[in-house]
């Protein structure tokens, strides 16, 4: 545990009696990797503890009461602004906090506060529905902190945000009370237990709004997007006590309670869009059209000053004249949404005739075409990444977000500027939510030196009185007050809101243990302590900003370490290295839970907003402990000896299960697979029978197209698993549906040697992994008469290896998704089946981009179609689900109960099949069972 002041005994006891062992976490590894979140704090908590229950939730407030210990909240740590990080206690949310009930046709919808935001609106889009709150970090974040820090978004405005759109609540008091605005029962109960405390609530209230200036100036702050400080509105806007208590705990930053479930009025998502830019010659002009497009039918209006649009002026698909916009060019990016495309069509026309007065330098007219639509939204998007991406190493990227009255938007936008050229902020960019006069200001800062702290706090004092006290402006719009901006909140609010405040926290935590520090603080310097250090740790991730983005798809996230974590930990280990500090203990632990553990399939790379791929520093590591590379070139060059071996294993595991049965052998082999640390693989019922041997028939040219086939070396070792349904090999049944559209079959020479080099990469050795690729390109080439048939890979992992970085133009690689539905669906007659099917979009289909349209072949094949929720990597990686079965258990955790009325699953990795079989307790096969059982020749085939 840490050695600063320890946790009172009587309180880590009654921890250890109430929270399993598996997890608390007190150790140096753990207690650094949660002390992270996505701002530019970082504090080790003593302890942190993942809690699956309220239950867990009241029994831990009642005793941190009891023995004085401050605890903190945190659910996804994309919080900005250090509201979720602690030197104390931090209690994360586990797995079981991700209920949800939809109610009137998606007209509400109740949460559970572990529920990522995506996943809600996901929920409700078949109702055309969705939460108002739309955070940039809504892919990550979740409902606990888009409550807790009354998040909005590009679109979501003030109307739209929690407060505005808030039903009911279910909070946990710092008492340990529980409060349920919905229960009857739950209110009446509180009423008798806490009647005091409501009524001194309600006399806040009236005294509140019986002081009229007071009551004036919340309602001017709150007709400005506004999250500084506690939410006083909710005692202005509501008189009775329960409602002012629920919207008090919106936007409290786990300072006022922990809110276990929340109940929002949804709001519409219309289907139809279309999106315009356009360039103002400067930055008066471009904000004087602000006012009048807000009173225009447009769901969200951004602003980007030229440094935004120059740091992503060179991005691929950028409108060209974007380079050569004028020094003061300013620009709006316009969205329109409408029920039905007439009324959008309607709506444009007004938007356009109301811009026409002004003067613009470019402009691209409203589009509705998904394509140009994104590239747009990608100038927005990719502001803050970009200002990230070339920041120098060691520096961290700050993003503020201020409001200034729509007003005098021109005026703050110029005097931003002019204080960030004061303080020699060159490379900082600056862009908002327009309609709001929300801007957001990007800059790099490091805080090594007391003069770069210095620098920093002269700044911010500068923000703070230009803001607040000239603008009647609000220090934080959206990302919470957090540590940053607590000792200024007194500066925008003034003495008598700011005392008011404090009343109301002391009246709902009178022992101050929920979260100190966090939007009130008496520490003027609270905003200059802490500071996260972002040490050079490798080229492959230095440009990480440890935002959090990364966590929702990695299959180790509450297993081990997520990308973010793992790249938190490898900073640290080579800082302390540099000082001279004994690494040993750290590394031996970051080996299991930062390398072992890693599926290094790269789905970090898709959410990240830089772009990293903590997979190839993984795999970078892996290769510093590849000492076997003599064997590894020997495998290499006698590939096909090796292929012969790995069909003996399996006869020798299917031997014994024949000989010992299946029970007695998967029992046997766990426990040889766990003394043996995973050197020998774990048997389990999934696992696949030998490939007997290879029948590749002779090519005899005919009239029919060619395709060449490359069968996966996995596709020529494993066969279908003894108690499969399906017993005919993936390389049979995928030449038999080639041959039933019409093509004629056409193998590589010298198959049975050929890799594309994936199994050699994963462990480090790249030399013989690209020698294995190369050959198999030249056999391909050779194969396919330079280029001119089509080859067909018939597992997605492989041709991603083949396709990434493909120099040789003449290769037409496909996997089994792209070669289906661009060479075969038009060739065959499809019926579909009744029986459901479940689908997994493998990580190798999702980075060639074919996700959609394997869920599309499979909805073409099968009237029901299952996509399990939250499975975004099944952690089989390869081999991983031999060696390292908890990594595939555990990101398969929920796939059972998603799958259990499904008799079939489909996927395009032989491997991930197997573990998608052993968790899902139903059969997966590839694609090509699928469409071949469902199809027939259609009866005047296309021709090529």
């Amino acid at each position: 545990m840490n050695t600063s002041v320890a946790l009172p005994a009587d309180f880590v006891a009654a921890v250890e009696q109430l929270i399993p062992r598996e997890r608390r976490f007190d150790d140096p590894l753990s207690t650094l990797a949660y002390g992270t979140d996505a701002s530019f704090y970082r504090l080790i908590p003593k302890l942190v503890v993942r809690v699956e229950s309220e239950h867990e939730v009241v029994a831990l407030l009642r005793q941190a009461q009891a023995s004085k210990v401050p605890v903190t909240f945190r659910a996804a740590g994309t919080s900005l602004s250090g509201q979720s990080v602690s030197d104390s206690v931090l209690i994360v949310l586990g797995d079981h906090w991700n209920a949800r009930e939809i109610r009137g046709e998606g007209t509400q919808i109740r949460l559970q506060p572990g529920v990522i935001g995506a996943q809600a609106n996901a929920w409700l889009a078949p109702f055309g529905r969705k939460i108002g709150p739309d955070p940039a970090s809504i892919n990550a974040a979740k409902i606990g902190g888009i409550v807790a820090n009354n998040s909005s978004g590009m679109c979501c405005g003030t109307a739209q945000n929690t407060y505005h759109t808030l039903a009911g609540l279910r909070l946990v008091l710092a008492d340990g009370t529980v409060l349920d605005s919905e229960d009857p029962a739950s209110v009446a109960a509180f009423e008798q237990s806490h009647a005091a405390l409501l009524e001194q609530l309600a006399e806040l209230g009236r005294q509140t709004r019986a002081n009229t200036g007071l009551a004036a100036k919340i309602r001017h702050k709150y007709r400005l997007k506004n999250t500084t400080g506690l939410s006083l509105n909710a005692l202005v806007d509501y008189d009775q006590p329960l409602d002012i208590l629920n919207h008090l705990l919106v936007g409290s930053e786990g300072t006022l309670g922990f809110i276990s479930a929340v109940t929002y009025d949804t709001v519409p998502e219309y289907p139809h869009k279309a999106t315009a830019f356009i360039v103002f010659p400067d930055v008066e002009t471009c904000c004087r059209a602000v006012p009048v497009l807000k009173q225009q039918p447009v769901s969200a209006v951004e602003l980007l000053d030229r440094r935004s649009m120059r740091s992503v002026q060179d991005k691929p698909g950028m409108p060209a004249f974007v380079q050569t916009l004028s020094e003061g060019a300013c620009a709006l990016l316009i969205e329109s949404r409408a029920a039905s495309h007439s009324l959008l069509h309607e709506q444009l026309g007004q938007i356009m005739a109301s811009l026409a007065p002004f003067p613009t330098e470019a402009r691209v007219d409203f589009t509705e075409d998904p394509v140009e639509y994104g590239r747009l939204w990608a100038i927005r998007k990719d502001t803050f990444p970009a200002v990230g991406a070339v920041r120098e190493t060691g520096t961290t990227v700050i993003i503020e977000d201020v409001t200034f009255p729509v007003e005098q938007l021109a005026e703050g936008v110029n005097r931003l500027i002019e204080l960030l050229e004061k303080h020699h902020y060159d490379e900082a960019i600056l862009f908002g939510h327009a309609l709001e006069g929300n801007l957001h200001f990007v800059f790099t800062q490091s805080f090594e030196t007391p003069e770069q702290i210095q620098r920093y706090s002269a700044f911010m004092e500068d923000v703070a009185q230009l803001v607040a006290v000239e603008f009647g402006g609000s220090l934080k719009a959206e990302h919470g007050t957090g540590r940053n901006m607590a000792p200024f909140v007194e500066l925008e609010w003034g003495n008598e809101a700011y005392q008011l405040m404090w009343s109301l926290k002391r009246l709902l935590d009178p022992n101050g243990i929920l979260n100190p520090g966090v939007v009130l603080s008496e520490d003027p310097d609270i905003h200059l302590k802490n500071l996260k250090p972002l040490p050079a740790a490798d080229t492959l991730v230095d440009k990480c900003i440890e935002c959090g983005f990364c966590e929702p798809v990695c299959p180790s996230n509450g297993l081990t370490l997520t990308p973010r974590q793992r790249i938190v930990m490898w900073r640290d280990i080579q800082a302390r290295q540099r000082a001279g500090v004994d690494t040993a203990e750290l590394e031996a632990d970051y080996a299991y839970r930062g390398v072992d553990t890693c599926a290094a399939t790269g789905l970090c790379a898709q959410r990240c907003p830089v772009g990293i791929n903590t997979g190839e520093l993984v795999r970078k590591l892996r290769s510093v402990h590849a000492h076997h590379a003599k064997a590894a070139t020997w495998t290499a060059e006698h590939f096909r000896t090796a292929m012969l071996g790995a069909r003996f294993m399996l006869h020798v595991a299917n031997g014994a299960r024949l000989l010992l049965g299946a029970p007695l052998l998967g029992r046997t082999s766990a426990a040889l697979s766990k003394a043996s640390k995973g050197r020998v693989p774990l048997w389990t019922p999934a696992m696949p029978q030998p490939i007997q041997k290879l029948n590749l028939p002779e090519s005899n040219a005919d009239q029919r197209p060619r395709v060449v086939y490359l069968a996966a070396c996995i596709s020529r070792a494993m066969g279908p698993a003894s108690g499969d349904k399906e017993q005919l090999p993936l390389l049979d049944k995928t030449r038999a549906l080639l041959e039933k559209a019409g093509y004629q079959v056409v193998f590589p020479k010298n198959l049975d040697n050929l890799c594309c080099g994936q199994p050699f990469a994963s462990k480090g050795y790249f030399e013989q992994a690209n020698r294995k690729r190369q050959e198999t390109l030249d056999a391909l080439l050779e194969a396919s008469r330079g280029g001119l048939d089509p080859i067909y890979c018939d597992t997605s992992p492989c041709t991603l290896r083949l396709v990434q970085e493909l120099a040789d133009e003449r290769l037409d690689v496909h996997d089994p998704v792209r070669f289906i539905r661009t060479h075969l669906l038009d060739r065959l007659d499809i019926v579909p089946q009744e029986a459901p099917i479940a689908v997994h979009v493998t990580c190798s289909t999702q980075h060639l981009g074919e996700g959609p349209a394997l869920i599309e072949i499979a909805k073409r094949c099968a009237k029901t179609v299952v996509i399990p929720e939250g499975i975004h990597c099944c952690g089989f990686a390869g081999d991983k689900g031999f060696t390292t079965p908890e990594l595939n258990g555990h990101s398969l955790r929920s796939l059972k109960d998603a799958v259990q009325h499904c008799d079939e699953g489909i996927s395009t990795s032989r491997t991930c099949e197997i573990g998608l079989t052993q968790h899902g307790g139903i059969d997966y096969h590839g694609l090509v069972y699928l469409v071949d059982r469902v199809s027939r020749p259609r009866a005047t085939p296309l021709t090529v």
